[in-house]
């Protein structure tokens, strides 16, 4: 047996993304120097959590870590998908974290994809679950993904620093290719929706929210509802916490969302404490929801069919077409967004005609996809 060719990289950065695609382009990746430069050097426990969850969906996956935990080896294996599957996220990244790149690999398995995950479900640094649910997933069936075994059940919620949520995820496989696209009319706003939720603290905290966002909205729009969804109990997770998920709807069918949570653990002190410390420190609900809103608002403004959150994984799904042209349209590109698109040009070899739009201060996206089919999915 020949010598595995390795791509060489450095670094930690866009770890999650390398992962993903490498899995997807079957190409083997050799990283060093893993946070070599911080305190405590070395893959961190949300990082390692994401390889073992990449070994559990896939068949003859291969990952070796040396001991210092800064050295990788990873080689794809076939993505098997499956049912009945189970993943710990831990609390070190929320379950958001996790999902992204679940959700593209699961449209590729021999099977179609059935799993719970438990963790953290609502946190300021990832998409919540909610998020997922009302935007990322309806975001798919651009892609010609199908509805039926399409679908992400909350059952219980979690936040920061012990989490105890868990969700189920159901992602169908495309039985030959994604579809390419032309998705560049993003319409106007015609109503907007969102959810709070709160665990281990009063309705209260969903109420004042409500109240603060309508505040705002009311002045635009009329068709604006907010539900609440209070957990109380096991459902309520093992931390006290509040949050709010907004998105609009547009004339078009796109969706812009943007969503935060505020915990205990984000106000600086990560070694937990009571309901009662938590709720001294969990701030004011009514700036949180005007904050959200003033968000959902700027995202509005920024124009394009998705919202800055949602921008490398349209590009990674235009990337992933048939070999034809997909054009999309964003606002201003974000960092992470254009981190997808170098990283696209390396493992894919798809690169984008990027033409910024002058009359709507927007940005309109070419690319030929790369021809990505489904070879693992079983034939009956």
């Amino acid at each position: 047996m020949g010598k595995i060719p390795y791509m060489r990289l450095k670094g930690s950065r866009s770890l999650r993304l390398r992962l993903l695609l490498s899995t997807l382009s079957s190409t083997p990746i050799l990283i060093e120097d893993i946070h070599a430069e911080d305190t405590w050097p070395g893959l961190r426990p949300h990082e390692v959590s994401l390889l073992r969850l990449l070994e559990k969906v896939s068949d003859d996956c291969v990952v070796e870590i040396n001991e210092t935990g800064t050295k990788l080896k990873y080689k794809p294996g076939i993505v098997t998908g499956g049912r009945n599957l189970i993943h710990d996220c831990g609390t070190s990244r929320s379950i958001g974290y996790f999902m992204e790149p679940l959700i593209v690999l699961g449209l590729f398995g021999k099977k179609p994809l059935n799993i719970r995950l438990k963790g953290i479900t609502n946190d300021a640094k990832d998409p919540s679950v909610d998020t997922f649910k009302s935007t990322t997933l309806p975001m798919l069936k651009q892609f010609g993904v199908p509805s039926e075994g399409l679908g992400l059940k909350i059952e219980s919620r979690g936040v920061r620093p012990h989490g105890g949520g868990e969700v189920v995820l159901s992602i169908p496989i495309v039985q030959d290719s994604l579809k390419a696209v032309t998705w560049i009319d993003e319409g106007m706003v015609k109503r907007i929706r969102g959810v709070t939720f709160s665990t281990r603290v009063s309705v209260q905290f969903e109420n004042a929210m409500i109240h603060s966002a309508r505040g705002i909205f009311n002045r635009l729009l009329p068709d604006v509802h907010i539900f609440t969804d209070h957990r109380g109990g096991p459902l309520a997770g093992k931390s006290p916490g509040y949050g709010i998920s907004l998105y609009a709807e547009t004339t078009s069918g796109c969706i812009l969302s943007t969503d935060t949570t505020v915990c205990y653990a984000s106000t600086g002190d990560d070694d937990g404490g009571g309901a009662e410390e938590g709720n001294r420190d969990l701030g004011h609900p009514t700036d949180t929801g005007e904050q959200m809103a003033s968000a959902l608002l700027g995202e509005i403004k920024e124009g394009g069919v998705v919202d800055s959150t949602h921008q490398g994984l349209v590009f990674l799904l235009c990337a992933l077409c048939p070999r034809d042209v997909s054009k999309v349209r964003t606002g201003k590109l974000s960092g992470y967004g254009m981190e997808v698109l170098r990283h696209i040009r390396d493992f894919l070899s798809v690169k984008f005609d990027i033409k910024p739009d002058p009359n709507t201060e927007t940005v309109i996206l070419r690319c030929v996809g790369c021809g990505l089919k489904n070879l693992a999915r079983k034939i009956s």
